[in-house]
């Protein structure tokens, strides 16, 4: 006789697997990403590649608050991430919170000067000129 084993964590090659699946997924059907890379999160919560395709998965499915808080966390664990901060920049904007979303924005320029990072900062500077926060 042969005892039910419990379900278990996932390996590391099936977490593996599934970050890589929720990769390929986070821009065109981030929900679906999101539920791909949900055992990833619950198994390695404080890896900081985790922790940032979570946040893109979010921010591309707009649920913006669950995408500063994950974003934060990365950006807490690896300060020098400046994708980590351009999307964070991105998300404070969409959340109408232009003066933190610039100040993130600029670290991320700061640390790798490339033209989207510029055009975002270009896009809040404005609004800012603009009055609109």
């Amino acid at each position: 006789m042969v005892d039910e084993m419990p379900p278990s964590e996932p390996s590391g090659e099936a977490r593996f697997r599934a970050f890589r699946q929720a990769e390929v997924l986070v821009r065109r059907r981030p929900l679906d990403a999101l539920k791909v890379l949900q055992p990833v999160l619950e198994a390695e919560p404080d890896k900081p590649s985790v922790q940032l395709l979570a946040g893109r998965a979010y921010f591309h499915s707009a649920q913006l608050n669950r995408a500063e808080r994950a974003l934060t966390k990365v950006v807490e664990l690896d300060p020098s991430d400046h994708y980590a901060r351009f999307v964070l920049g991105r998300t404070l904007q969409r959340l109408g919170r232009l003066v933190e979303a610039l100040a993130q924005l600029r670290m991320a320029s700061a640390m790798n000067p490339v033209p989207e990072y510029q055009d975002a900062i270009g896009q809040v500077t404005a609004r800012l000129a603009l009055g609109n926060h």
